[in-house]
């Protein structure tokens, strides 16, 4: 069941937007999300999040019965999108996965909060010129990473739990206060 919670609810409609304002049908959609088949997942998987930049919160199953859920799917991208314009990105089911997956190894029931989630191309080059830190190609541009934190739990020990996931990139922000999370090749940084 997906619950959402927001300030501007008339946002909503918009969630068959993905990257750059196309429309995607929910069936077309759908066809974009790879087999659970093809996959080793268990049975039901639900995230929680708590975006910081809108005041958003959703908690949701998107993966139920053997299938990934495709009206979850669009409101974790709609609760994800780029807040500065507001551009909605097809987030990675196999990111969504993933962060399952560190959630229940790390033995916890908290929301992710999130600082960034899809990013657009406009947004990261404005932030790429802006900071040496932010990639040009950003994996955050194809809905393939995330930055996030979890109330209760130090940096430390998340950026330790998604390390030992060896399912993509992990960074250590400290002075920013996130970990970076992608499903592009297995990587890290900071400590």
């Amino acid at each position: 069941m997906t619950k959402l919670r927001h300030p501007r609810r008339q946002f909503l409609r918009n969630f068959g937007l993905l990257s750059a304002g196309a429309a995607l049908s929910p069936k077309a959609f759908a066809s974009t999300i790879p087999s659970h088949k093809a996959l080793s997942l268990p049975a039901e998987m639900s995230l929680a999040f708590n975006n910081l930049h809108t005041g958003e919160t959703l908690n949701t199953t998107f993966f139920c019965e053997g299938e990934f859920v495709t009206d979850s799917l669009q409101a974790i991208s709609y609760l994800l999108r780029d807040h500065r314009n507001d551009q909605v990105g097809e987030m990675s089911p196999q990111l969504m996965v993933l962060l399952h997956n560190l959630q229940r190894r790390m033995e916890v029931n908290k929301p992710f909060e999130v600082i960034s989630g899809y990013r657009s191309p406009e947004t990261n080059a404005m932030l790429s010129q802006k900071s040496r830190k932010v990639a040009k190609k950003s994996l955050h541009m194809q809905g393939k990473a995330i930055d996030v934190r979890m109330p209760g739990i130090s940096l430390t020990d998340l950026h330790r739990a998604a390390r030992n996931e060896k399912q993509g990139g992990v960074g250590l922000y400290s002075r920013s206060s996130f970990v970076h999370i992608d499903t592009g090749r297995p990587r890290s940084w900071g400590s």
